[in-house]
């Protein structure tokens, strides 16, 4: 029996200024996704492309653990997209062979009245044939499970970014403003 699961979550955050605008921050795909997943379960498999190994997840009696292969690129405005490439679920065979998981996200930088804000949205689809004994389950609680479980994943991402960039930015942006400022008596010195 196939069935598809879908969930979205939107973000908007509100950025601290700091002395580097976060648009900078958002040009470099790896700290991005650092905020995003734990760097111990993170791959970088090219400069925009990353596999991503998620914690087991469980589904009614089955046990799965989703490694998702994601592409991170910004555009030429600073808009941010995520996609993912490919997937493979591990432990079980059967539903690694009938699976096939979308997802989408972007993340930018607004104005408004002085003040930065990231706005985002991520979109989580799955497909998958269940294996022989969840075709008894009504595909009503089949469904609700599914759904529940992709938006709880969705959410604990968004915490996740809600905490960890923020605070990555503000380190990032002090160990670039220490750059800068200690570049100028350097330079200063030189032409004098």
């Amino acid at each position: 029996m196939y069935i598809r699961f879908n969930a979205s979550q939107s973000v908007e955050l509100a950025v601290p200024e700091e002395r580097v605008p976060i648009q900078h921050y958002l040009r470099q795909p790896r700290r991005l996704v650092n905020a995003l997943v734990d760097r111990s379960r993170t791959e970088q498999l090219s400069d925009d492309c990353f596999r991503l190994k998620m914690r087991s997840l469980q589904f009614m009696m089955l046990s799965i653990q989703p490694t998702v292969d994601m592409r991170v690129w910004a555009q030429p405005d600073g808009t941010i997209n995520l996609e993912s490439v490919a997937c493979e679920i591990r432990g079980v065979g059967y539903i690694n062979d009938r699976f096939a998981l979308n997802l989408k996200g972007q993340l930018c930088v607004q104005q408004s009245s002085g003040v930065a804000y990231l706005k985002g949205k991520a979109d989580l689809e799955v497909q998958v044939e269940l294996p022989p004994p969840f075709w008894l389950t009504p595909k009503p609680i089949l469904e609700a499970t599914g759904n529940g479980l992709l938006k709880s994943v969705l959410l604990s991402v968004k915490q996740r970014l809600m905490h960890q960039l923020l605070l990555d930015y503000r380190r990032w942006a002090s160990s670039e403003t220490e750059i800068i400022s200690g570049d100028i008596p350097q330079i200063l010195s030189v032409e004098g």
